[in-house]
């Protein structure tokens, strides 16, 4: 251990009050041994350092800072170099701040559409999405700070995420889940992770063995710390066995948990230390200078590089006729709430309050078009007005070009709650149906952070998507649009032609205790392709304004080589993707899979060479028999596209390996031919290797369970007691009111902070409001005892109080 001789100088105490935070935002400090607090904050895509009270719902104000592109913005990019530099200016203005560890970025895998939070992460593929996962952690933490990456691992609903249980395979949770984590750790060097709120096959993330130290520590070699999710610790001393060592925020109850299990022998003390050993060499190595300040770090700068990463970010999905890019002074209507009112981030944990936000309508007032004027068209939260259709109709009929701002408004992509479909807002789609009666030069800017219904292109020439571009992202459009930039954008997730489509659609999301991965390894493009299901806009798909030819590929055990020449009128940059197949299988394999990348800049007539090097990812696949990663042996298809349904150059390559012993074309056909929708219990059951685990609630009589630590107040309509019920009935009843009466964002907050909150999260999230006691208490009386509940909960209230009080006045005295 690093820091034996401190470690061996503290108190069991004081080693155990380490193990969780100081306060919402800092860890522990203990002066008396020289140990600073350090300061943690959210950060995937901006810094969000609150000065005043602290919040993770992003209720209350933070400092002002930078708000770049978001990760489902960035993965478009397919610009890692850009990626990184976009971490090292994060991690400047954390050092600014005084911020030793960032709170991302997300790295979970988008394995449907309609999860809430998919804006905040980066793709449907573990390859682009760990490449761009390690540039940012690279970027950040050449600053001196920690990238803390999350969220580890399967959380990819929003829905009960503080307690569902993903059940998934272990080649599927190895292949796609986990090799972006894996990525991070390796390439990235990631000094610290977060588990996230969910159980993985059966146990709590954040105390998984398997996860935490069987793969992590001992396979991947990560050194870091484990920081959990916000109020997402379950039991501490599971969780410091597991090898987590920093529960966030801070809970008082929980140090006295693992004092008591270390006297009681439930817990080794020199297990306590390790994790002691790992969080000071994270706060000693990430601490402050005290020579840091407190102004941002040349934020206009900053601002002018979030306008580079938009414009690579940004995809030009159509373009008929090529309209764009429109010519100097063509007479334009702008139309659309989104043209003033910019759609550029998420909601929830990671908004930033930013400094400055560039507008579209100002900026294409600056631009060399002639704007005749600007229309809203359409209210933002989905209201019919017919007069605002009209005085846009008006207004476009008078233009030779109708720029139309659409989008998703900011209560329907957020955190915490799930998305209820694919589609724009009606109101949205009429307004473009009415536009076109009038002109047919029609060009859709997109603003969203993750997949929507384009059944509506037909009523457009052009769409440029956008994404949530940041603070400068209008800045970034508008030049798109003029033609100085050239778009060079390309999907980092598949467009499917309806949601039905989408291989999780029919247990998406999951209402019930468990959310069964039965797709198996067929999310995105894998199952598009395998399934042979057409989509509208495929994996890797982006136009350019020029057009580039591919040739000359040539294949060594090392690498691939070919040659891109841009045979347009632009210059421009082009994204080639490497991908390999094998198609004499007899294990479960999508058609092709995404391994590797490169962007380059040509110039219009001129060529560039372009090397891909093949790596530990790029042949392996994981034996679950074996249990390691294993290399087939045979033939394999090495294959450059232009997007993984548009492949342009192939040639084949032999790789020595083994043979695998299972044959899936017989123990599992529908997986192995794509066939995965409604797949029986059975084959399901087959492929976890193990019995389905139950997903119902567990009914002591009609109607009626037994309420635990971990039942959530929605779940307290069930509840034995009248308490429970009237609990949980209140909080439905208030989601409703405040829905029926407009007010979605107070909604989706109550959502997301109480209503699928388990009842220890009462506890975990109070900070020292409520202890364990009190919390024991309350569920007496949901259970049905209600005065022995009810003088349970102030007798220990008023015990906590007195305990306060004196160790406040110990440490005064100290």
């Amino acid at each position: 251990m690093k820091y034996k001789d401190i470690i061996k100088e503290m108190t069991l105490e004081q080693k155990a009050s380490l193990m969780t935070g100081k306060n919402f935002w800092e860890t522990r400090n203990i002066d008396e041994e020289g140990i600073p607090s350090i300061f943690l904050s959210d950060g995937p895509h901006g810094l969000r350092k609150q000065a005043g009270s602290a919040d993770q719902l992003g209720l209350n104000a933070s400092i002002p800072a930078t708000c770049f592109p978001t990760s489902a913005s960035m993965a478009n990019s397919w610009n890692v170099e850009l990626g990184e530099e976009l971490g090292k200016r994060l991690g400047q203005e954390a050092v600014s701040q005084d911020v030793s560890v960032i709170l991302g970025p997300g790295t979970n895998m988008k394995r449907n559409p309609l999860c809430g939070r998919n804006f905040e992460y980066f793709s449907e593929d573990p390859i682009l999405a760990g490449r761009m996962t390690a540039s940012y952690i690279r970027g950040i933490q050449s600053n001196g700070i920690a990238s803390c990456v999350k969220h580890f691992a399967c959380n990819n609903q929003e829905e009960r995420r503080i307690v569902n249980d993903s059940i998934v395979d272990e080649r599927t949770l190895r292949e796609i889940y986990l090799t972006a984590f894996e990525i991070a750790v390796k390439e990235g060097k990631a000094k610290a992770l977060m588990s996230s709120y969910n159980l993985v096959n059966g146990v709590y993330a954040n105390e998984n063995i398997h996860l935490l130290k069987e793969i992590l520590r001992d396979e991947w070699g990560f050194k870091g710390v484990v920081i959990t999710d916000w109020g997402g610790d379950n039991d501490r001393v599971e969780g410091i066995k597991a090898g987590n060592e920093l529960e966030m925020p801070g809970c008082k109850d929980t140090s006295k948990d693992i004092v008591k299990a270390v006297k009681e022998g439930r817990l080794k003390e020199k297990d306590l230390d390790v994790c002691v050993d790992r969080l000071l060499n994270l706060v000693f190595s990430t601490a402050p200078d005290k020579k840091s300040t407190t102004e941002i770090y040349d934020y206009f700068d900053d601002h002018n590089f979030a306008a580079k990463c938009a414009e690579e970010s940004t995809v030009l999905l159509k373009n008929k006729d090529s309209i764009l890019p429109l010519a100097s002074n063509k007479k334009v209507a702008v139309i659309g709430s989104f043209a003033t009112m910019p759609r550029y981030q998420g909601a929830g944990s990671s908004i930033v309050n930013s400094i400055k936000v560039d507008t579209h309508l100002e900026e294409l007032k600056k631009s060399d078009l002639d704007v005749i004027g600007y229309a809203p068209g359409f209210k933002r939260y989905g209201q019919k007005s017919n007069r605002l259709i009209k005085k846009a109709k008006k207004l476009a009929s008078q233009a030779e070009v109708t720029l139309l701002y659409l989008g998703l408004d900011e209560v329907t992509e957020a955190e915490g709650l799930d998305r209820p479909n694919m589609k724009l807002p009606d109101n949205q789609i009429e307004l473009l149906k009415e536009l076109s009666k009038v002109n047919e030069n029609i060009i859709v800017i997109l603003s969203c952070g993750s997949v929507v219904n384009l059944d509506w292109e037909r009523y457009t020439k052009g769409i440029v998507h956008a994404y949530l571009a940041g603070e400068a992202g209008a800045k970034a459009v508008t030049r798109i649009i003029e033609g100085k930039v050239n778009p060079s954008g390309k999907l980092a997730e598949t467009y499917p032609l309806k949601y039905e489509d989408v291989a999780s659609s029919d247990n998406f999301p999951s209402h019930k205790k468990t959310v069964e991965y039965r797709e198996g390894p067929y999310i995105g493009y894998r199952y598009f392709q395998k399934a042979g299901v057409k989509v509208r806009y495929p994996f890797g798909f982006g136009l350019s304004y020029t057009s580039f030819a591919y040739s000359n590929l040539k294949v060594d055990d090392k690498k691939v080589s070919f040659t891109i020449t841009n045979t347009g009128d632009y210059d421009g940059k082009e994204t080639a993707e490497l991908y390999i197949s094998k198609k004499d299988s007899n294990i479960i394999r999508p058609v092709r899979e995404l391994k590797g990348f490169a962007k380059v800049f040509v110039k219009k007539g001129e060529k560039v060479n372009v090397a891909i090097k093949f790596d530990d990812y790029s042949f392996r696949y994981f034996d679950t028999k074996l249990n390691k990663w294993c290399t087939e042996s045979g033939e394999y298809a090495i294959e450059i596209g232009k997007s993984c349904d548009d492949i342009v150059l192939s040639k084949t390559i032999v790789k020595e390996g083994i043979t695998p012993s299972t044959n899936d074309a017989k123990l599992l056909p529908n997986y192995y031919n794509g066939k995965v929708r409604n797949v029986s219990d059975k084959e399901f059951s087959q492929l976890l290797g193990r019995e389905i685990p139950n997903s119902e609630l567990k009914f002591i009589k009609k109607n009626r369970i037994m309420v635990d630590y971990n039942t959530t107040v929605d779940e307290l309509k069930y509840a034995k007691g009248w308490v429970g019920r009237l609990v949980s009935n209140a909080i439905n009843f208030a989601i409703k009111f405040l829905k029926f009466f407009g007010k979605r964002s107070s909604a989706n907050t109550l959502q997301m902070g109480m209503l699928h909150q388990p009842i220890r999260g009462i506890s975990r999230m109070s900070d020292g409001m409520i202890c364990w006691g009190s919390l024991e208490g309350l569920m007496m009386m949901f259970n049905g005892h209600f005065h022995k509940g009810l003088h349970k909960f102030f007798k220990e209230r008023r015990i906590d109080i007195r305990e306060t009080k004196l160790l406040k006045k110990a440490r005064k005295e100290q």
